[in-house]
């Protein structure tokens, strides 16, 4: 069920600082050494969340569709053929693997797969009725620009989909999350990622969140323009 995202309590957005700063270079290394294996490894752990995504995505009004951080293409044959999807990642290595899936299941409404920074994108304004990222807002450098340019990118009146792991408040997984943090340029992902690491306090009006069964590890935010 969906429910109005709640702001992040100040004491623990302070626990939340990320340790280790990610940059570009790192994210780069870290997705060629996971490339091979990405979908043994993670493609089951983060499949409930992808369906539902893109599930969303396929409900709502608009053509044309970004998907940031598309990595090995896992969410595309999900979509909708009238869907026309454009997706982006930093990785070659991920991206020859989106390309090949898209050759083998004939996916001919993927309208392209390029190699691009999502942070600074070359796109036009306004040119997709719906932005998705899926597990990427606490992979890039900069969660904050990230979301900037999202919305540059979609049309007024579109939507802005993110689904992402986000940081316990308290209890064990906070401990584990906090335990993980120093590792995150070799994990190539923060572990301990606040929800007000991307969003702003105007952002929250227009915000919709719901958990993702089974456990609520990750939590799919809808973001109207």
């Amino acid at each position: 069920m969906n429910q109005s995202l709640q702001k992040t309590d100040a004491t623990a957005a302070e626990r939340f600082v990320p340790i280790a700063a990610l940059d570009s270079a790192s994210i780069v290394e870290a997705y060629r050494r996971w490339a091979g294996v990405y979908d043994t490894v993670f493609g089951g752990i983060s499949s409930k969340g992808r369906i539902r995504a893109v599930s969303m995505v396929n409900r709502l009004p608009g053509l044309d569709v970004l998907e940031v951080g598309v990595g090995t293409g896992l969410a595309l044959p999900i979509y909708n053929r009238d869907k026309r999807i454009t997706g982006i990642d930093l990785s070659k290595e991920m991206l020859r693997k989106a390309r090949e899936r898209t050759r083998r299941d004939g996916l001919s409404n993927v309208q392209a797969l390029r190699e691009m920074d999502a942070e600074a994108t070359d796109f036009e304004d306004a040119s997709f009725d719906t932005a998705v990222a899926m597990f990427v807002a606490s992979v890039v450098p900069n969660p904050k620009r990230l979301l900037a340019e999202m919305r540059r990118l979609v049309r007024p009146g579109g939507n802005i989909l993110i689904i992402n792991h986000f940081a316990a408040a308290k209890g064990p997984r906070w401990w584990l999350e906090r335990a993980m943090a120093p590792a995150s340029r070799r994990l190539g992902w923060h572990p301990d990622f606040a929800m007000d690491g991307i969003f702003e306090p105007e952002d929250l009006p227009r915000i919709e969140a719901e958990a993702i069964p089974p456990f609520g590890l990750f939590t799919l935010v809808r973001l109207r323009t």
